[in-house]
């Protein structure tokens, strides 16, 4: 088969489309025939060197696929040869074929096609597992999404406003911010132009946020425990604004609030499909109703991963970015 391949750490130029070895699967899972995967943070990061991948998974990047079931290793039971399913994974997904394991195997959402469906494991199971599953969000709470336009936030402003809260957004730029509106964002605050803080605070009567999702890290620390209301929890997932950052105590102890961080590719297996579960209950007829839907911004061959790559750095991008496996 062939996959993106990264030779050497570096820039987009540094993602080769190559032969390599077909996966086989063992216990507990299956082979699935690729015919397309999405580009994410993470993916950036393994590419320039940064972010390996867990031991004992695929040394090629991708953390979600769609595709079609070709093989059954031993012990799996519910899923047969040729369906049509999207997947969870730790790597792996820029290529022909992955090996998944059962338990983070998804079928294709209602009225979602093939291809689309590839944009919808990882954010998903990252935004249901950390707003609802850690953050607990409840209905007539506030969500603040930072990166609103994002893959993550996208997909985050749908389902906070499916079950009834109210959702403001940090995004850069008035275009960005009409999509967010469109998807249902109330409180729209360009980053560039607008000091969070103030403008949640304006927006909410001085009560903040009751959950915020941040993909910025230490940048924001300081400023999202100011934006968060009494008893509010805020839940990191992003180190983008860095890793260090000085966290005040009085000021989180005087709202009894809670700061969490979370990773969900390192995860053990169990874990996984813990969460894939939840979002197959929860998330899953969302989306057959139409309620919640994907967001893709464009789709490109997978050999020209690169391109991919330079439009999520480039940050002009809404939504998720697919990558379709040639004559897949």
């Amino acid at each position: 088969m062939y996959a993106i391949t990264i030779p050497e750490p570096g820039g987009p130029e540094a993602l080769v489309w190559a032969e390599v070895p077909d996966p086989v699967p063992g216990e507990g899972e299956v082979l699935v025939e690729v015919v397309a995967s999405a580009v994410n943070r993470a993916d950036l990061l393994q590419r320039q060197g940064f972010y390996d991948p867990p031991p004992g998974s695929s040394p090629y990047p991708g953390l979600e696929c769609a595709g079609r079931i070709t093989a059954l290793g031993p012990g799996v039971a519910g899923w047969a040869v040729g369906d049509e399913v999207c997947a969870l994974l730790a790597g792996g997904g820029y290529a022909e074929k992955v090996v998944v394991p059962a338990g983070q195997l998804l079928p294709v959402p209602e009225g979602v096609d093939l291809a689309t469906a590839a944009a919808l494991p990882e954010v998903a199971c990252t935004v249901w597992s950390n707003i609802f599953m850690i953050a607990h969000l409840r209905p007539g709470e506030t969500l603040l999404v930072h990166g609103g336009a994002s893959g993550i936030g996208t997909m985050a402003i749908q389902l906070a406003k499916a079950v009834g809260a109210r959702v403001a957004v940090t995004a850069g730029g008035p275009e960005k911010l009409a999509r967010c509106a469109e998807l249902g964002a109330e409180i729209l605050i360009d980053y560039r132009e607008q000091d969070f803080v103030e403008e949640l605070a304006k927006a909410t009567d001085g009560a903040g946020a009751d959950v915020i999702l941040d993909i910025v890290g230490a940048k924001y620390l300081e400023r999202n425990v100011k934006a968060l209301a009494v008893n509010g929890r805020l839940v990191v997932i992003g180190l983008q604004g860095g890793v260090k950052g000085e966290l005040n105590l009085g000021a989180l102890l005087a709202k009894r609030a809670a700061v969490m961080a979370t990773t969900l590719r390192s995860r053990p297996a169990a874990e996984k499909a813990a969460i894939v579960a939840a979002v197959r209950e929860h998330v899953w007829p969302l989306i057959g109703a139409g309620t919640v839907r994907p967001v893709v911004d464009r789709s490109v061959p997978m050999p020209d991963a690169a391109e991919g790559h330079r439009a999520l750095e480039d940050g002009g991008h809404v939504g998720k970015v697919l990558l379709l496996v040639p004559g897949a």
